[in-house]
């Protein structure tokens, strides 16, 4: 037992504490109530007294609510009468309490570890509230259907159990109920609802002890034997008749005629009306579970319905940020070349990036922190790339290949607008390229850009020329 002043370790021998000097006597009082406790929740979880064993822990909990020892028992005790979410409750707690060597962590690991088994176990709640709410909408058949799905799914659902049986009470089925009672005693032998309902139905089905019995005959007033296989009733002090044995084949003959009668109209209609009514229920039975099954498909199918319109949204936003055009892959371009030039300090590697995200999306619509750190990266490296690419394109310009040209005078233009040479010759390249439109507004540019030069007047000439 630790101080809960300081944390040091108290003695057994001192109401107060050796390290800080803390009194402690009523502390350790509440601590050995609570170990009490739970020792007697113990006991009597190892017997099955089940709802005896959570009223003991949670006696325990209310002293010491740290007790990780007893919230991991009162999870097992939960989880044992079929209330999962309890259980689950408990060892959560008990972890957070403790989150190092703590069993509550294989415990929620078993659970967590079948999801389809937790699934299974978290739908019972709700199928079980569904039953209830059919109880209240005197809905009894459905209510019945619902919790056979429930006790499928969980068997040790002792409430369930319990609402079942007294759905079969309530309908005269008492031996039905005793089955169910009988389950819930198996799985808890003192519950105390269980028990007032078992007492309940055990009245029942025992027999009218004030029912009398048929008093015996004091005197017998007649003589059986058999004959044969024919039983003889003889009365005493009558004498047969000499002539007797016409009249008593002929009184045999009018009994079996009163007894196929009275067999014929009591007994069939009885069994056919029996057999009808059975048949009945039958019906009705299955009509109930085509009803709960229909609206059961009806559910999934529109929940399923909504889960995959979800779903595709949630896809085309996370295609959004993480596919080939999405927000992440231009970040991580923007990073990248800030990150080599940074580094390398090489212009060119750094410019692919910044071309891959202007290819890619439209800068201007970006956020103003992207905005800002991509004209900072262009300003620093565009008059050294502008040159560079200016070099190259008028050196395949003049080899005659205006393909390579216009690429190369192209990123000239783009990273330095102001090169007037660059635009001019790109627009050359464009003409004599045979590409006649473009070659018409890169000379519109020169000549709006740079008027009164030698590069404007060549460029309204050739314009004159092209016949724009």
């Amino acid at each position: 037992m630790f101080c809960y002043h300081c944390g040091a370790q108290l003695s057994e021998q001192h109401d107060f504490c050796t390290a800080c000097g803390a009194d402690v006597s009523l502390y350790k009082k509440i601590m050995y109530v609570a170990n009490r406790f739970y020792n007697d929740g113990l006991e009597k979880a190892t017997v099955r007294d089940l709802t005896g064993a959570i009223t003991s822990l949670r006696q325990c909990l209310k002293f010491n609510k740290n007790h990780v020892e007893a919230r991991n028992l009162l999870g097992l005790v939960y989880f044992e009468t079929g209330e999962v979410v309890a259980a689950m409750s408990e060892w959560v707690i008990s972890k957070n309490l403790r989150p190092e060597k703590n069993i509550a962590d294989d415990y929620i690991g078993l659970l967590q570890s079948n999801a389809s088994r937790l699934d299974a176990l978290n739908q019972t709640i709700k199928k079980y509230n569904q039953a209830y709410a059919y109880c209240v909408q005197e809905s009894k058949d459905l209510a019945v259907i619902q919790l056979k799905k429930v006790l499928s799914l969980n068997p040790k659902f002792i409430r369930a159990h319990q609402l079942l049986a007294l759905l079969y009470m309530d309908s005269e089925q008492w031996e039905r109920a005793q089955r169910e009672l009988t389950k819930c005693a198996a799985i808890d032998r003192n519950n105390t609802m269980t028990l007032r309902y078992l007492k309940e139905v055990e009245m029942m089905l025992l027999p009218d002890e004030n029912v009398k019995q048929p008093l015996k005959r004091k005197k017998e007033e007649a003589v059986r034997y058999q004959s044969d296989n024919e039983i003889i009733i003889q009365p005493m002090n009558v004498k047969e008749p000499k002539s007797g044995n016409a009249a008593t084949l002929l009184n045999v003959g009018i009994g079996l005629v009163i007894g196929l009668a009275a067999c014929y109209f009591l007994v069939v209609p009885a069994k056919v009306g029996e057999v009808r009514a059975e048949a009945q229920q039958t019906i009705t039975e299955i009509a109930n579970q085509s009803d709960a099954k229909t609206s059961r498909i009806q559910e999934l199918e529109a929940s399923m319905k909504k889960l995959q319109e979800e779903n595709d949204n949630l896809n085309s936003e996370l295609e959004g940020y993480v596919g080939d055009d999405g927000t992440l892959k231009t970040i991580d371009e923007l990073l990248s070349a800030g990150t080599i030039y940074l580094q390398t300090q090489n212009a060119e590697e750094a410019a692919t990036h910044l071309e891959n995200i202007a290819a890619s999306v439209n800068v201007d619509e970006t956020s103003e922190a992207f905005q800002n750190l991509y004209q900072t990266l262009l300003a620093a490296i565009g008059p050294e790339l502008a040159t560079t690419y200016y070099d190259g394109g008028l050196a395949v310009y003049r080899n005659e290949d205006f393909t390579a040209a216009i690429e190369q005078l192209g990123k000239a233009v783009y990273y330095d607008p102001t090169n007037a040479e660059a635009l001019y010759y790109l627009g050359q390249a464009y003409r004599r390229s045979g590409d006649k439109e473009n070659a018409a507004v890169i000379y519109e540019k020169v000549i709006d850009l740079f008027p009164g030069t030698q590069n404007a007047a060549n460029a309204q000439r050739y314009l004159e020329e092209m016949g724009q």
